[in-house]
């Protein structure tokens, strides 16, 4: 069942300012519970610059996705106060479904890091196993799949051979422009390094 149109229009009222709601407040202390993240969000004092599009990317809510840009208010390639945009935190999340809809925007730039880690949406969906997103980014010409972050030099292969993302990896390998010797800055460790410390033998 779809999203009503009186709940859509409330929702839509809910995400104007969105960064000074208390929902945002709320989402984003829930994310600061995963291990790997730190409490970025918490230190800087909230979740300044996370827009309604950033929220909604990040829950996965297609419906209202489309809605946010037929209202042509918002900018896509915003960033919050880690620099990420909406396409980060869909990539980063896994919703597919969203990650197509922002790169159909005209303007949008698929490679955009943030400022945080230097992280690429790429990186992003790579690091976490999205095997789904990884295929939609790489299939755009103006995707670099040996963009390396700024925090450790790694790239989204290194990434995925750290984490052990075996399906990620042969995607990443399959784009034929994918450099798998490419050492990160931080460790000196290739791909293949990264999988062999961390006993990822497929």
């Amino acid at each position: 069942m779809g999203m009503s149109e009186n709940v859509q229009r409330l929702a839509l009222r809910l995400l104007e300012r969105f960064d000074k709601h208390v929902s945002a407040q709320l989402l984003l202390l829930r994310y600061n519970e995963d291990p790997f993240s730190d409490t970025y969000f918490t230190r800087v004092g909230g979740p300044t610059g996370f827009t309604g599009l950033h929220g909604v990317a990040y829950l996965g809510i297609v419906e209202l996705v489309a809605a946010v840009f037929e209202k042509n208010e918002w900018d896509v390639n915003a960033t919050d106060c880690m620099g990420s945009t909406a396409l980060t935190w869909a990539a980063r999340r896994g919703r597919e479904k969203i990650v197509k809809i922002l790169l159909e925007q005209a303007d949008v730039n698929p490679d955009q890091a943030d400022t945080e880690c230097g992280q690429t949406p790429l990186s992003c969906a790579a690091e976490n196993g999205h095997e789904g997103v990884v295929r939609i980014l790489l299939e755009r010409e103006d995707v670099n799949p040996n963009q390396a972050d700024t925090e450790y030099g790694q790239t989204p292969l290194s990434w995925a051979a750290e984490r052990g993302h075996e399906g990620v990896v042969k995607i990443l390998l399959g784009r034929g422009d994918t450099n798998p010797n490419q050492a990160d800055t931080g460790y000196g460790q290739t791909p293949l390094s990264w999988a062999a410390e961390n006993g990822h033998e497929g």
